[in-house]
């Protein structure tokens, strides 16, 4: 979480210093995807037995965001609260997270731009609903996956929409009540993310 904040500062303070416009806002929306697979060791067996692929669902996102922008080229920080839903047949998998996308962009045509960009993910919570499987940590604190989309700016609102992807999984293992069957789930999320802005 601490290398997260450092590097979100870090590009806010630096990118403020030679932009020739600098905007600071609030932002919120919805997301609409899923985790990766689940993967289930049966009997003792070596080889997973059991792959399930998550549904997608719907979650919400809410944040901060700044944009820098020289000469039609921009650079748009953010950092962003994340919950995230995934339904896996029986029982449904639920994230928190904190997701700070680093986006650069270019103003295309009028109001409307694109952009791209790293994605960094640090995991708040995961947990298992309506199930008696126990769910671990993720095997990695912060892990790097990549957004990209378009938006259209009106004054001071802005509209987005956007993919995000994964580089590399991020494995949560956990285990039935009795222990008697081990599994695990990919953390890392595909989803669809749409966006409403407001800049100060």
């Amino acid at each position: 979480m601490k290398k997260i904040m450092f590097i979100a500062v870090f590009l806010f303070s630096s990118a403020g210093l030679i932009a020739q416009e600098a905007d600071f806002g609030i932002k919120g929306g919805f997301n609409y995807g899923a985790t990766g697979d689940y993967e289930s060791l049966g009997d003792g067996a070596d080889d997973f037995s059991q792959i399930i692929e998550g549904k997608e669902k719907s979650g919400y996102h809410i944040g901060v965001f700044s944009r820098f922008e020289i000469i039609g080229i921009f650079l748009q920080p953010e950092l962003m609260f994340t919950r995230l839903n995934t339904e896996y047949e029986t029982f449904n998998y639920k994230i928190d997270k904190v997701d700070a996308p680093i986006l650069l962009g270019v103003n295309v045509f009028g109001p409307l731009n694109i952009k791209a960009g790293p994605s960094f993910q640090y995991i708040i919570n995961n947990e298992l609903e309506d199930t008696t499987l126990k769910i671990g940590d993720v095997e990695k604190d912060i892990t790097v996956g990549y957004q990209v989309g378009a938006g259209i700016n009106l004054g001071r609102l802005g509209f987005d929409v956007r993919y995000e992807g994964a580089f590399t999984e991020n494995t949560a293992f956990g285990a039935t009540e009795t222990a008697q069957e081990n599994f695990s789930i990919d953390s890392r999320p595909s989803q669809w993310i749409l966006s409403l802005s407001y800049a100060f």
